[in-house]
This record gives structure tokens, sequence and C-alpha cells, in this order.
């Protein structure tokens, strides 16, 4: 008999959640689906619907898995609700290699399909009648739209401190992905205290999620986004708080007028990276994003031991290694 690998596992679960996404897309307006499946199409790692079906998989294989599924994608709607409404506050041009929503369709047109999605996140969630996922459910799109606020609020607040910084991650990344483990515990039947671990590694899975996505805005060639977005913006990420924290005054402040300057270069850029490299910005951050990882996979430990449960660490490790 055949072994089956922890690779070709989950190149079969996410087929079965590309059919998902797809079937659900049923808005009565073509336009709304075209907006939709620009976003939700354009290369999207499906890690939150796949932590969803592992969640509940890891607890009971022989659930309701048309549920699971279904279920599952919700998390995919609302991430991508998520980024139509990022991309216009934050005036991008690109979004994973192609351009962004807005750049074809208009600010109006790409917020207004960020609100479909979101309401169509809802309205699957609600459909299975369970009212622990509901709670669950509307408690993550409420902090995740305290998120996106405090995001446009922090833009410029070259005062943010690493605590402000994980208040923001928590809301923008960590809640949905914490969500989605918790919810997937939910439909898989587990007890309360195996509800909370999953939610707690959901939680430090997230954090450390976006502290390598901000690390890779610096370093990665292959992100399929506008290198050195975050630093054209003017983001305080956390590779920038270290340096800041650790150059001296003259260092710190050309990297302050840097990330204040409206344009910037190329070789502006360089300038800053090299300033956060020397300072040990970059360094400490992935030590921050491993001790998260490694929190993550101690949320696992007294879970049942069986594949799913391989398949997650298997997933955690992914996640830090990444490089795009």
């Amino acid at each position: 008999m055949k072994v089956i690998t922890p690779l070709e596992y989950l190149k079969t679960e996410l087929e079965n959640i590309e059919k998902y996404l797809q079937t659900y897309l049923d808005a009565q307006h073509p336009f709304i689906n075209q907006v939709s499946e620009y976003i939700i199409f354009s290369g999207g790692k499906r890690i939150r619907p796949l932590l969803t079906v592992l969640s509940a998989k890891l607890f009971n294989d022989n659930s309701d898995l048309t549920s699971v599924y279904k279920i599952s994608i919700l998390f995919e709607y609302l991430h991508a609700a998520t980024l139509l409404h990022d991309d216009v506050v934050d005036e991008a041009q690109f979004r994973r290699g192609r351009k962004a929503a807005r750049n074809l369709w208009g600010n109006q047109a790409t917020i207004l399909v960020g609100d479909y999605l979101y309401a169509k996140s809802l309205k699957i969630a609600s459909s299975l009648r369970n009212p622990e996922i509901m709670e669950v459910i509307t408690n993550t799109t409420l902090l995740m739209s305290e998120g996106e606020v405090l995001q446009l609020l922090n833009l410029d607040n070259t005062e943010l401190t690493e605590k402000d910084y994980e208040d923001v991650i928590f809301r923008k990344t960590a809640v949905l992905i914490s969500a989605c483990c918790e919810t997937g515990a939910i439909l898989g039947g587990a007890n309360s205290e195996q509800r909370l671990s999953l939610k707690n590694f959901g939680k430090y899975l997230g954090l450390a999620f976006q502290i390598v996505d901000d690390l890779l805005d610096y370093l990665s060639t292959e992100t399929g986004k506008d290198l050195g977005k975050d630093f054209q913006e003017g983001k305080i990420t956390l590779p920038v708080i270290y340096a800041l924290e650790n150059a001296p005054p003259s260092e710190k402040e050309r990297l302050l007028y840097l990330l204040k300057t409206p344009e910037t270069t190329k070789k502006d850029f360089e300038e800053a990276k090299a300033i956060i490299e020397k300072n040990q910005g970059f360094q400490k951050a992935k030590l921050k994003a491993k001790e998260y990882i490694n929190l993550a996979k101690s949320s696992l430990n007294n879970l049942p031991a069986n594949f799913y449960k391989d398949l997650l660490l298997f997933i955690t490790d992914y996640l830090l290694e990444r490089k795009k």
C-alpha cells in the first residue's frame, strides 16, 4: 500500500477547497463575481480554509465534510475582502503579481465588492445554524475591522511600539487564522480545552505569519507585490521597530527621514534596508517569528497524535520558511 506524503495529501485538500470556492461564488450580478474571482483566484495559498479542514479532521475525519469545506471557504472570502479594502487604503498598484483590483475597477467598486464578500461570509456561517461558530465569526469580523482602522491610524506613527504592532497584526492577520482553527475544532467535535488549544495555535501561527510577511516585504523578490511597499507607505513594521530601538541617533534619524519621505526611490529603499540590517531589525524579527512558531507548536502538545496533527506541524514549519 502506497504511503501518501504530506504534500500529496495537502494537494488533494486544496483541490477540494478550490471547487467549493468556485461553487459558492454565486452573486446575482456578474460584475460582483468577476471582481471576487479576480482577487480570490489570483494565487492565494489557501492556508486559512486548509487549517479549518485539518483542525476538524484532527478530531473527526468522518464528520460531515460538506459542512466542513463549506465553512472553510468563508475564511478565504473574509481574507479576500480585507485585501480589497487594504489595496484601496494603501493605494496599492499590484497584488500577487497582478494589477490591484482598484486599478481595474476603481476604488468605489472595489470597496463595495469587499463588503459583499464580508456579507457572503456571514451568510455561509449562519447557514450552519451553529451559534458557537456564528459567535466566532462575528467576533472575528469585528476585530478585523478594528485592525483595518488601527493600521490606518498608525500609518505614519514612528513611535509605534512592539506592543502596538502586535495589537495591529493580531487583528489584521492572527485573529482570522485563529478563528479558522477554532471553527474547525468545533466542527470536529472537540471539547472546550481542545478548542482553546487550536484557537491559541492559530493565534500564534498568525502572528508569526504576519511577521514573516513583513520581513518578506524587505527581503524577498518573490512576493508578487510591490517590493518595499510597506517602506514606501511609511509603515512601521517589526523589523523597523527593532532597528529604531538599536540604531545610534544619526542612523535612527536617517531611517525616520526615509520612511517619512513622500517620494522614495530604489536607492532610498536599499539605504533603509541596510540600516535595518545593520541594527539587527531583520535578525530580531526572525527570532520573534520563530518564538511564535514554537508557541504554536506547543499549543498542539495535548491534542491527538495523528496524521492531521503532523500536517498542522508541517504547515507551521512551511510558514516560517516560506519565501513568498
